[in-house]
């Protein structure tokens, strides 16, 4: 019995919307933007946190690096006292430049790391070697390269084990290039494809061995130091006492801490677009409301003879009420696809990250999760009892004597 009358009033609802097409339509235009807002932002805006907390995270919960700054130069006796320090199980200096080289019949960018090769291997766990081995750790010009060096972008080989690369480089001091050269290494390995990458690109790397940062680089000085903890509850404590201890002569990052600010970040976003959408819906509210109390007050005349006919309260009110909820869920659905369409376009856009001369460009899908339509549509289900709740109210004390009446 309740169902047949709740379906009956959403028949009814259904021909009172068709019978005021532009006033209703006006309103579920209002309604949309609430959903869709929501829908769009919230999933790209989790999408692309998602996926920079994973890319940092995946290169190490144990691992920091300690960057000199522009005044400072790390020594033996820096990397002596950090492998003393507490909770360290490694620690190694690294050399790194900047190279173009021919790949797939044009000049690209490429980055040069020498350093421990293993370390890194172990500290990126997600890393690893697709053909071939990681050079002799004597040699000086063997060299691990990353995917996208070894492969174009269409896939096509360019390069394979046991070919000598040439690659240009350049000297730089106080920003200028001092000088230019070239060097060649030879292939021993080559990495699988690791992806986008935010902090360094794996893909368009070579790695040599520590060593050849000095000999065939032409560096002096080391670019910085890699920490591998023995567990993650290191990280934090080791941190703080190198900040202390340095004052300031160096930078520590851990990814550990990047990924914690990443998601931060993210909720402080989350919170604004949540905001934004719920101000919207309010607004909604309002147009729903305005909507049906011009409606009752259109229909006094009907109500009253519907109450004349035997409708309870009750029956006025669901039949009030279905008609604001129908037009939320109208408005709700197209929202919410609108929302989806969106965030597929906006996040197709890619996010561009630049630092100095280097800009990445990362993709990620808008994670559209079961939790976010749910959390939409019921919102938006609220927005319509609540716009409509008034004017129930409003149709349900019409006296039937006084409605018969109205004019």
């Amino acid at each position: 019995m309740k169902w047949t009358i709740i379906v009956d009033a959403m028949k009814m609802a259904v021909k009172a919307i068709n019978e005021r097409k532009i006033r209703s339509t006006l309103t579920i235009i209002g309604i949309i933007i609430g959903p869709m807002i929501m829908i769009m932002m919230g999933s790209v805006v989790k999408g692309y946190s998602d996926y920079i907390v994973n890319q940092i995270s995946s290169m190490g919960q144990n691992t920091i690096i300690i960057y000199p700054e522009s005044n400072y130069k790390l020594t033996q006796d820096d990397l002596n006292q950090i492998r003393s320090m507490e909770g360290v199980a490694e620690a190694e200096p690294f050399y790194t430049m900047q190279g173009t080289m021919k790949i797939g019949g044009s000049e690209t960018r490429i980055y040069i790391y020498a350093t421990k090769i293993d370390l890194i291997l172990r500290a990126i766990g997600s890393l690893e070697i697709m053909s071939g081995e990681t050079p002799n750790p004597t040699s000086t010009i063997e060299a691990l390269i990353g995917y996208k060096i070894a492969y174009t972008e269409n896939g096509e080989k360019q390069y394979d084990i046991g070919d000598t690369l040439t690659i240009t480089v350049s000297a730089i001091q106080g920003g200028r290039i001092t000088q230019t050269r070239r060097i060649n290494v030879k292939i021993t390995g080559i990495l699988k494809e690791y992806g986008g990458a935010l902090l360094f690109s794996p893909d368009q790397t070579i790695f040599l061995n520590t060593e050849a940062g000095r000999k065939l680089l032409n560096q002096n000085e080391w670019n910085g130091i890699i920490v591998l903890m023995k567990d993650s509850k290191s990280v934090a404590p080791f941190t703080t006492k190198m900040r202390e201890t340095y004052q300031g002569k160096i930078s520590v990052i851990s990814f550990a801490a990047i990924a914690n600010i990443a998601t931060s970040i993210t909720e402080a976003i989350n919170l604004i677009n949540y905001t934004t959408s719920t101000a919207s819906l309010a607004v909604a509210v309002m147009g729903i409301a305005a909507t049906m109390i011009t409606s009752v007050m259109e229909r006094t005349r009907e109500i009253g003879v519907m109450k004349a006919v035997g409708f309870t309260n009750t029956q006025i009110i669901t039949l009030i009420l279905m008609e604001a909820l129908t037009m939320s869920i109208i408005g709700g659905i197209i929202g919410e696809t609108l929302g989806v369409i969106g965030a597929h376009l906006f996040a197709g856009q890619g996010l561009k990250i630049t630092s100095g001369t280097t800009t990445i460009t990362i993709q990620a899908k808008p994670a559209i999760t079961p939790q976010l339509i749910t959390t939409t549509t019921t919102l938006t289900i609220a927005t319509g009892i609540i716009g409509g709740a008034l004017p129930a109210y409003m149709a349900a004390k019409i006296p039937p004597a006084t409605a018969l009446r109205y004019e």
